[in-house]
């Protein structure tokens, strides 16, 4: 039997913006193993409900649950926004999501107390960035926008790509004009085109990304729990593992245009039978 330790980090989002977490992760954590998984056949999350999206999240718990994780990350922030609070509750492992962490830190960084947050319809309306920053800064001025475009070109991988470009410019200039100097990156999509959002904003708006600031976070929860993995791991097939919902072919070119460490593909999960 595998000792606690040693076993995998679950990691999940509605598509391929998760693989800015797991990037992270492996950076951060070289010497633990991971398994992601991508709900291709779904995404995006951001303009379904509250209840779909936990469902939807409960579905992949238990399939990461049957690969005998010893923590979970949301890596999607309409799951950390929608649903973590009900399934922290209904799981018995550590299990983290992307939002308090990237609201810590904008409200960290921002000097003029303006922040901007980008994100989907659903993280956006569910107010939990603002609720956040409030009790940290209560002082602070959000401004959130609704990006709904960004997460299926980012799919399509249209990472630099002069529509990208242009339809960056028509979401972002309220935001830019309105002075902040600190834009969070509210969907784990954006960093993928993150340096077409800096050239939009500008280099005194800071980009906080809330996938690095995960994975910091997931390390320091992992390591009060005596839980981190002390042993190196041997890079394999058994080292990082990848399942999606639909179209493997589509998330492995994705995926090794993104990660470190090219990717041999991904297997397909009927999700829906985990119910």
């Amino acid at each position: 039997m595998i000792a606690e330790k040693e076993k995998a980090i679950g990691v999940f989002d509605s598509g391929v913006g998760g693989l800015t977490v797991f990037r992270e992760l492996m950076k951060q954590m070289p010497k633990e193993r991971l398994i992601y998984f991508g709900d291709t056949a779904r995404v995006p999350y951001g303009s379904k409900s509250k209840e779909t999206v936990t469902n939807y999240s409960r579905q992949i718990i238990r399939f990461l649950r049957t690969q005998d994780v010893k923590a979970i990350v949301v890596a999607c922030n309409t799951a950390s926004a929608m649903a973590l609070d009900d399934i922290e509750e209904e799981t018995d492992i550590p299990i983290i999501g992307v939002v308090k962490p990237g609201a810590l830190t904008a409200a960290e960084t921002t000097k003029n107390g303006k922040i901007g947050l980008i994100g989907t319809e659903a993280t956006i309306s569910s107010g939990i960035y603002e609720k956040y920053l409030k009790e940290m800064h209560p002082h602070v001025s959000v401004l959130g926008k609704a990006c709904p475009l960004f997460c299926p070109l980012v799919e399509e991988g249209l990472l630099d790509d002069p529509v990208t470009t242009e339809i960056a410019r028509r979401y972002l200039a309220g935001l830019v004009d309105s002075g902040i100097d600190t834009l969070i990156m509210g969907c784990t999509h954006y960093p993928m085109i993150k340096d077409t959002l800096q050239a939009v904003v500008g280099e005194s708006v800071v980009l906080v990304n809330p996938a690095y600031e995960t994975a910091r976070e997931c390390k320091t929860m992992l390591s009060g729990k005596d839980l981190l993995n002390e042993k190196e791991i041997e890079l394999g097939s058994s080292a990082y593992q990848f399942f999606v919902s639909d179209a493997a072919e589509k998330f492995k070119t994705i995926a090794n245009m993104f990660l470190p460490l090219g990717i041999l593909g991904a297997k397909t999960v009927p999700i829906e039978d985990y119910k």
